[in-house]
């Protein structure tokens, strides 16, 4: 039988983009991307109550080019620091959003579970190139490192976390921590991670409920790779689909979750063959009848409730 949409998911990307979806955006488009997907989420962070029991404050750190990175930490108020916590990564197809999109997704995470989150707003492609969204982060994951005695964090229980591009950078992350030797992340949390640059070929079974398209992804990888997008010889700091078996060996324990409607999806499942066939623990979830950042357009759905609680369990893990 030919795969079909969760229905509460689909009655709500139907009040969201109607009886026409929007058309479809030239490959190479980065500007109409960046300002589609801003205004899109926008939209949906409407669709869910603000979040008053978490603050943020705002630091600054270097890059290894000298470039100012800021980062943005949350907390829960009156709540005591559990010592765990996780640096974030956001999503957006390595070309578009920032930080400050994702403030009440992070808060959210952050309500749910008392953990704090540092978010870093890392540069996008195609103004940089690979592998400068890692090394932005890596520089973040440093910061709450160094500074973990003042934010009440004990070190070794610090996780690294993303969604999407946000996932691919953080699985690349993890790959750029055992390059450099440090510093340790306790486990990495890929959210439907963008992890492989040569996914450019069109599904048919898959392209009737993409949000993130073929032709997206061909646009996020060009941008971020250039010439060098599905060739030999990219490293997995750069795309960690890229990873073998000897790439994989030592690096920390992994959860993953992706839908199965989601373009991602043979990606993840071979990024989580890959690293079990190194030797490293990876709680795989792979989600009936659901697209690309589902939890985002129904977060009321049965789904993505049931969802959310398994990702705040891992993270309360921590």
């Amino acid at each position: 039988m030919p795969f079909t949409l969760n229905t509460e998911v689909g009655a709500s990307l139907g009040k969201l983009f109607g009886a026409n979806p929007p058309p479809p955006i030239p490959v190479g488009d980065v500007d109409t991307r960046r300002q589609i997907l801003n205004g899109f989420f926008d939209l949906l962070a409407g669709l869910q109550p603000g979040v008053a029991d978490v603050e943020s404050k705002d630091f600054t750190t270097k890059a290894e080019d000298g470039h100012e990175i800021t980062l943005r930490w949350y907390t829960k108020k009156d709540q005591p620091l559990p010592g765990s916590a996780v640096c974030y990564a956001h999503g957006g197809g390595m070309i578009a959003l920032t930080m400050a999109n994702y403030d009440e997704i992070i808060k959210r995470y952050v309500t749910r579970t008392g953990v704090p989150f540092l978010s870093v707003d890392y540069r996008l492609a195609p103004e940089v190139q690979a592998p400068v969204p890692v090394t932005d982060t890596y520089a973040g994951l440093k910061y709450l490192h160094e500074h973990a005695s003042e934010l009440g964090v004990d070190p070794n229980r610090i996780g690294i976390m993303g969604d999407s591009a946000g996932g691919g950078i953080t699985a690349s992350l993890a790959h750029y921590i055992k390059l450099k030797g440090g510093p340790p992340a306790k486990k990495q949390i890929l959210i439907y991670p963008m992890l492989d640059d040569r996914n450019v070929e069109h599904d048919e079974l898959i392209a009737p409920f993409a949000t993130w398209t073929t032709d997206d992804n061909k646009t996020g990888w060009g941008a971020l790779l250039g010439e060098k997008m599905g060739k030999d010889g990219v490293h997995p700091t750069e795309a960690a689909g890229r990873m073998t078996v000897q790439d994989a060996k030592g690096l920390p324990p992994c959860y993953m979750d992706v839908g199965e409607l989601d373009l991602f999806r043979d990606e993840d499942m071979e990024y989580a063959k890959t690293l079990g066939r190194a030797g490293v623990e990876c709680e795989f979830h792979l989600l009936p009848q659901v697209p690309h950042a589902f939890e985002g357009f129904a977060p009321d759905s049965e789904v993505s409730r049931t969802t959310m609680e398994t990702r705040c369990k891992v993270i309360k893990g921590l």
